[in-house]
């Protein structure tokens, strides 16, 4: 199974408070509604929101379909980790649509004095005084959505495709990271139905320019430009499953001994690496042969997985997934594929190995690895 990470090239938030400021460069990315307006900042009379746009691109997900993926089952989710979540109800949407309109990602950051307005904003596509988000008239298959009723200047926020749209619904306890399914999305750039200009990142309509104070919701996350390990990603999964233990038997008593070869220690990020793993139970019964039993290797139960964490901050880098986690096995012995692209640098991982032998359910810790830079 195969799982492989794509981090933005662009990102930005557009500010109706702020109609031609860029924060291309701020470390958060903001899908927020507040009635914050100004610079400085200050409490306005009428409500406002915030969206945020991200560009992947499109040679890199062209590569990942005709190279790696080709014709196997497939999904992509858009994941987004909390920088500050406040004021969630139990109906707090976040929607994701395909942006129409391309836009320039810019230098600037949240609240600059002076204001940046080289790249995108709530106007602008671009920079301030050049090309404008599309206000109406819009192209078939697209639209945009702002608030006209108070305040005539917040036409704007991006413009986007209607189709494939994606949501994802909070609650008061959920996790508030995003984790949305946008296959459909993904498939509408492969197949060229929509242009990728990248995505954009709002509150449902009900929720957005919402004239009270008490049901404001802030959703901050970090962006491409945090110095966090949690930028925002699109993560392709893609089954190739393969079992074949060849003369192999399969290990079948408890307890067991995993452990993983083809683990020099350090990857360079960008690299693919096939770990195997050297399965036996710990106490092999005794048979007369010449050969030691310590060294016969076993293929795992179909039903076994990998997880990776990161050694010091215990989060989770990749999960177990029943279908894109699972261990394939040929006449050596179990394996998986990891692409090291999707792992932060210069940063220590632990990979859990997850089977179910007899009925109980196995988990391991493996061995560590790092993240090279050099």
């Amino acid at each position: 199974m195969a799982i492989y990470k794509i981090f933005p090239t662009a990102d930005t938030t557009l500010y109706s408070g702020y109609v031609s400021a860029n924060t291309g460069l701020d470390e958060i990315l903001e899908a927020s509604t507040n009635f914050k307006i100004s610079n400085p900042q200050v409490d306005g009379a009428n409500p406002q929101a915030s969206r945020f746009l991200l560009q992947f691109s499109q040679t890199e997900l062209e590569n990942i379909f005709s190279s790696k993926i080709l014709n196997s089952t497939w999904r992509a989710d858009l994941k987004c980790y909390t920088a500050n979540v406040t004021g969630l109800t139990s109906t707090s949407t976040v929607n994701v649509n395909a942006l129409a309109e391309s836009w320039n990602m810019g230098t600037g950051r949240y609240l600059d004095l002076p204001e940046t307005q080289n790249g995108s904003s709530w106007k602008y596509r671009n920079y301030e005084g050049g090309i404008q988000w599309t206000t109406s008239s819009f192209a078939s298959g697209t639209t945009g959505s702002y608030n006209l009723t108070t305040n005539s200047t917040s036409a704007g926020g991006g413009v986007w495709y209607t189709g494939s749209e994606a949501s994802f619904n909070f609650s008061y306890y959920s996790d508030p990271d995003i984790k949305i399914n946008i296959t459909d999305i993904v498939t509408n750039w492969s197949s060229s139905a929509f242009n990728n200009y990248g995505l954009i990142v709002r509150q449902s309509a009900s929720q957005e320019f919402i004239d009270n104070i008490h049901e404001q919701t802030t959703l901050k996350y970090f962006s491409r430009d945090t110095h966090t390990i949690f930028p925002p990603e699109l993560e392709l999964k893609w089954n190739d499953f393969s079992y074949n233990t060849g003369s192999l038997e399969v290990l079948n008593t408890l307890p067991a001994t995993l452990t993983l070869s083809n683990n020099p220690g350090i990857f360079y990020s960008g690299s693919v690496n096939r770990f195997r793993v050297n399965a036996r139970p710990t106490y092999p019964p005794k048979i007369y042969r010449t050969g030691s039993l310590y060294t016969t290797n076993y293929a795992l139960p179909t039903e076994s997985y990998y997880r990776i964490k990161d050694v010091y901050t215990n989060e989770v880098a990749i999960q177990y997934d029943s279908t894109y986690t699972k261990l394939s096995c040929d006449s050596t012995g179990s394996y998986f594929d990891l692409y090291l692209n999707g792992l932060q640098p210069e940063r220590y991982y632990k990979i859990e190995i997850k089977t179910t032998i007899g009925g109980t359910v196995l988990i391991t810790d493996t061995e560590e690895f790092k993240i090279s830079n050099e």
